[in-house]
């Protein structure tokens, strides 16, 4: 399927062009689990979110893709709702729900615009796999974190993970971009320190966002969001990072961070 792209000022808050696509291709969805079947990372963020996820509740997952951690909890009691901007993917979804016969709501939107989600409706949420930094402009990502507060119940839990920038200093043509973020940043009103542009999955310019950890953290704290446990990851993304305490903010590929509602 061909995507038409709208103009920007069409496009919903902090959706860039090329995350438009992303949603909007059949054939990323249709592949989805195929192609991420081997990722190292997604063991390890599970075992993370069921150290905290312990019992039964209402969890939301935002950007949930076809599902994969969503299932899981499905079968376990939780009364589970699937967000996404792509309406294949929550087709993926609903299909996987029906083979097993399992109830799992799914809701369409762009994560920057939750107002139709109630205050205090749930007791976990989560935004794995990036998926945060795929949002761009800080106030748009803040305003994301900020329903997150505002949806989850006192005590409620949320789990996050996102990349660490200066990750990109250990490898040579990151540590190029890095830089030349840098300066783009001071010379163009509309980049960040930390947008990145890559061609991916067929899709040109695809937008990320990749944090520092003070930014993280200034971020969860300015939302009303207690940092329960962080973990920094190590390169593979499959375990913790070793040692972390020496110079982590820098050798950390990126962090799963479980926060609660304060």
């Amino acid at each position: 399927m061909t995507v038409t792209n709208p103009p920007l000022w069409q496009l919903p808050p902090g959706v860039t062009h090329s995350l438009w696509e992303y949603t909007q291709s059949d054939h990323i969805a249709a592949d989805y689990d195929e192609y991420f079947a081997q990722n190292s990372l997604f063991e390890f963020d599970e075992a993370v979110l069921r150290r905290h996820f312990t019992r039964p509740g209402r969890l939301i997952d935002l950007g949930c893709g076809t599902g994969r951690l969503l299932m899981g909890f499905a079968r376990e009691g939780f009364a589970t709702l699937a967000v996404d901007l792509s309406q294949r993917m929550l087709e993926i979804v609903g299909e996987k729900a029906r083979r097993e016969q399992l109830q799992i709501d799914r809701l369409k939107t762009n994560m920057v615009a939750l107002d139709c989600l109630r205050d205090t409706s749930a007791d976990y949420c989560m935004c794995m796999f990036s998926t945060l930094g795929m949002i761009r402009g800080r106030d748009n990502r803040r305003r994301v974190l900020s329903h997150v507060r505002r949806i989850l119940k006192p005590g409620g839990l949320f789990a996050l993970h996102v990349h660490n920038r200066w990750y990109n200093l250990f490898e040579p043509q990151a540590r190029v971009w890095l830089v030349g973020n840098l300066v783009l940043s001071h010379i163009k009103r509309d980049v960040e320190p930390g947008d990145k542009f890559f061609d991916y999955r067929g899709i040109p310019n695809m937008y990320l966002h990749v944090f520092t950890k003070h930014e993280l953290l200034s971020d969860l704290r300015a939302s009303g969001l207690r940092v329960r446990e962080l973990v920094s990851l190590d390169r593979h993304r499959h375990r913790p990072l070793p040692h972390a305490w020496l110079l982590g903010r820098l050798r950390a590929n990126g962090w799963i961070v479980v926060c609660e509602s304060a």
